[in-house]
């Protein structure tokens, strides 16, 4: 073996974030970034399944659904997508700075992008207590009586109908929520982890694993708020 290529492979193996069964930090950081997208392939499976049955539903009873999705606060689901959206560039931005060394700056980055997603799931909550307010949950307390469909004066929406779209709604939200929380642990580690200066220029491989997590559920409720917000909201 050439001098050269004996000192890049030794320089490899005292790298200790490479890990001992990849040759190259290169060939770590593919693998790594493969298997986020092979996992990404099945959420987008997941939720594809759940989206589909929606639009089944939404085609078979159209007024019913636009009356019920009248309910809901397109206000406070417009405010979560520029929430959301904040967040994604606090990300990006946090990988930026981990690229170029500048550590106060990632921190700072990786911050914001968890009060954003803790204040995406504030506002949701109070949607969530909205919905158990008026008694549009589920279930043998559910209620949707005299509620007009829209562009249709004097039709009224079938309750049985609108409980099938605030079922969906509850799942798809729901799931969307759990995807969230999980994402908030993963960058209380990757906060951690930055803060003990583990991600230089050289590796900052979880970082932009993370990041494409995180990308992913934003791109998941930039499709849900439409669908589930700013249907039949005019005549």
């Amino acid at each position: 073996m050439p001098d050269s290529q004996a000192v890049a492979v030794q320089s490899e193996e005292h790298n200790p974030a490479l890990l001992h069964h990849f040759a190259t930090e290169q060939q770590q950081r593919d693998s790594a970034s493969l298997g986020m997208w092979i996992f990404l392939g099945t959420e987008v499976m997941f939720f594809g399944g759940l989206f589909c049955a929606y639009l089944i539903y939404r085609l078979k009873y159209f007024g019913d659904f636009g009356a019920a999705s009248k309910s809901i606060n397109a206000a406070l689901g417009g405010t979560n997508t520029a929430v959301l959206i904040c967040s994604s560039l606090t990300v990006v931005l946090a990988i930026w700075a981990a690229q170029t060394a500048r550590r106060g700056l990632m921190l700072l980055m990786l911050v914001l992008t968890m009060i954003f997603g803790c204040a995406f799931l504030g506002i949701k909550g109070v949607e969530y207590h909205d919905k158990f307010v008026e008694h549009h949950v589920p279930g043998s307390s559910f209620s949707f009586d005299h509620e007009e469909i829209p562009g249709h004066p004097g039709q009224y929406a079938n309750p049985e109908h609108a409980e099938i779209f605030f079922a969906l709604y509850f799942i798809m939200t729901g799931l969307h929520a759990v995807h969230m929380i999980i994402g908030l642990g993963i960058f209380m580690w990757l906060l951690w982890a930055a803060w003990r200066g583990r991600f230089t220029p050289e590796y900052h491989t979880p970082l932009e694993i993370g990041g494409l997590y995180w990308h992913f559920v934003d791109i998941v409720w930039i499709y849900l708020f439409p669908l589930l917000y700013l249907i039949d909201r005019h005549p």
